[in-house]
């Protein structure tokens, strides 16, 4: 079993938590932290034929449409209001142009951005949540490996939208991205913050660890060192802050505790107030550009 970093390749690492897949397998896990680079990730990791069963669940919802019953009901609602928030939040002060969201799922942020006339591409791993994405857009979706078949500098804005924690090959990927961003493009990446509230309180149980389909596991300061030497430049931080009371509700779910939703929408708000002081929010979005070099 390779137990190096995926990221700097060390194998200097101390177990940071041991926890299991409280969503679907109950299989054993546990979080290495990197003596070196500082980077989280989840050991042992499931091979590229193993990984698409833990994602087999009616109620994976970003892979699902028109689910049933009254949490999806509350989650698509929600959605929407956050398709408009993370719309405005990566194209405002962009022209209209070309687009690739990668890890689209069913094609919902796409469909939002070809509304208001983006082109749009799509990069998707579940063939499921690509039937349904082909369905609703006029772009393209492809597969992951595709990515290096695209030209250099071809898009305008990429997007990743809770997507790096799942992806196996970090260096492969940040590659593509620097190199796929034209020049003075952004680069738009939202991810689960183990620093927030919410993750430093449910500890083991925190719903955005979710092994193992979570490879990696990031913070302010780790992300920063992985993009420092990508020719990405962070410009801008942002938080999704409906996020931390879904988690939060998750969360308890997986505490067993009785009225979840309740308890889960109270720590989430707890959550959101801490994190406006504190900056660290359950969920933030870090806005990069292709800076021109002389």
């Amino acid at each position: 079993m390779n137990n190096k970093c995926p990221w700097c390749g060390s194998d200097k690492a101390q177990i940071n938590l041991w926890l299991r897949d409280e969503f679907l397998t109950k299989e054993d896990f546990h979080i290495c932290e990197c003596l070196n680079c500082g980077l989280l990730y989840t050991m042992p990791r499931p091979s590229k034929g193993q990984i698409g069963a833990y994602y087999k669940s009616e109620e994976y919802y970003s892979h699902q449409e028109n689910t049933k019953g009254f949490i999806p009901k509350v989650y698509e609602r929600v959605k929407k209001v956050n398709l408009k928030h993370k719309y405005k939040l990566a194209t405002n002060g962009l022209n209209v142009g070309k687009l690739l969201d990668i890890g689209c799922g069913v094609g919902d942020f796409l469909h939002t951005a070809e509304m208001h006339g983006w082109e749009c591409t799509g990069v998707e791993p579940s063939e499921d949540a690509k039937a349904i994405a082909k369905k609703r857009m006029r772009g393209e979706i492809f597969s992951s490996e595709e990515l290096e078949n695209m030209p250099d500098g071809c898009f305008d804005l990429i997007t990743m939208w809770h997507v790096l924690e799942h992806v196996d090959d970090l260096k492969w990927q940040v590659e593509q991205l620097r190199r796929l961003i034209k020049p003075n493009g952004r680069v738009v990446i939202a991810l689960p913050n183990y620093k927030s509230y919410d993750g430093q309180y449910y500890k083991e149980l925190w719903a955005a660890y979710d092994v193992p389909r979570h490879l990696n596991h990031f913070n302010k300061t780790t992300l920063t060192k992985i993009f420092k030497t990508s020719g990405l430049e962070l410009i801008k931080m942002d938080k999704l802050r409906w996020d931390a009371y879904y988690i939060s509700y998750m969360s308890e779910q997986y505490k067993l505790h009785s009225l979840p939703l309740i308890r889960g929408v109270y720590r989430g708000w707890i959550s959101n107030c801490k994190a406006r002081r504190s900056g660290e929010w359950s969920s933030l979005v870090y806005v990069f550009e292709k800076k021109m070099r002389n």
